[in-house]
């Protein structure tokens, strides 16, 4: 009787097990929001630190790889970018999101490669937007992302100006202020600053929430050098900002147009602070940016303690965040 005693007990013991790895391989849905909540707050190592033990199997694994992708995107780690959202992909194919954020990271890496790794990320980014509208024809975000690389990319990768107008057709049904914004883009390409112009107006007129559209129209300023037209849109994206809670990314790429432009220091600190101490801020507008940012303004400004406190806080934030030089201006 014993040696059977023994055999139950070891299926047991294997049950228990694999009943045990099974409970590790539920992604609590909790832990996932802590993350994401972290991630659009800014704090990427507290993001890192609740994904880094998640199994990479198993449900919820999808997601959770999906977050990494994104929080390493802020940090601007694309090789890691990649990566993480590789793993999503092949761990869920039908997530149009997941194909979404792999063709943003595949994209940020070509814009750093030689030509010819250029030329082969260029046609992954493609497929991988493409995909991510075939999976879901209502994804804004990614029927945008494909518009904008018809519109910049050449024709030897599939860019094309005559499909971005077709994307910014589809985009009509589902976000009419991006469809505007992508006309507008592609009326730039062909140098009709008339159209580009009007057609963002049009997606200030008609967005939800056009602060983010106002910086558009300045940077469209910035680039024919119309510096008054310009401070007037920045001010625009400010008066928007002030009636809509939602506007914090437009905050925070106004204040990048003016650092960019050399103007007002005060006005983008102060637009930057205003983001920071809002309710909106988003994995778009990185809050440790925005926090270095400010840093370097506050120097320029000539408050170098203020500028101290922002850059630990930035570093508290994202240990591993090593910005470039032009967003430390």
């Amino acid at each position: 009787m014993r040696p059977r005693a023994r055999r139950v007990l070891s299926a047991v013991a294997l049950l228990a097990i694999a009943a045990s790895g099974f409970m590790r391989a539920q992604i609590p849905a909790a832990t996932l929001q802590q993350a994401n909540d972290a991630l659009q707050a800014g704090e990427a190592d507290k993001a890192l630190a609740l994904l880094a033990p998640l199994p990479t199997q198993g449900p919820g694994a999808a997601e959770a790889e999906n977050l990494i992708c994104r929080v390493q995107f802020t940090l601007q780690q694309w090789d890691l970018a990649v990566k993480a959202c590789e793993l999503a992909v092949r761990l869920d194919g039908t997530s149009s999101v997941d194909h979404m954020w792999l063709g943003r990271a595949l994209g940020e890496k070509a814009d750093r490669a030689s030509f010819l790794s250029a030329y082969s990320l260029g046609k992954r980014v493609r497929s991988e937007f493409q995909q991510a509208v075939e999976l879901d024809p209502h994804n804004a975000g990614a029927l945008s992302d494909l518009g904008q690389f018809y519109k910049d990319a050449p024709g030897i990768v599939g860019g094309g100006l005559d499909k971005a107008e077709a994307i910014a057709a589809q985009l009509d049904k589902v976000n009419p202020a991006k469809a505007y914004e992508l006309r507008g883009n592609i009326a730039v390409s062909r140098k009709d600053y008339v159209t580009a112009e009007q057609d963002f107006k049009q997606a200030i007129a008609v967005s939800p929430h056009p602060a983010e559209q106002w910086t558009i129209l300045a940077n469209l300023y910035r680039g024919r050098q119309r510096w008054s037209d310009l401070d007037a849109a920045i001010h625009g994206c400010v008066a928007a900002a002030a009636r809509d809670k939602h506007s914090g990314v437009g905050l925070y790429d106004g204040a990048g147009i003016l650092i960019e432009t050399n103007r007002d220091p005060a006005l983008a600190a102060k637009m930057l602070e205003d983001y920071l101490a809002g309710s909106s801020k988003s994995e778009e507008a990185p809050a440790f940016i925005a926090r270095v940012r400010l840093g370097r303004l506050k120097q320029r400004l000539g408050d170098a303690a203020g500028a101290e406190r922002e850059f630990a806080a930035a570093a508290a934030m994202a240990r591993e965040y090593n910005p470039p030089q032009d967003a430390r201006h």
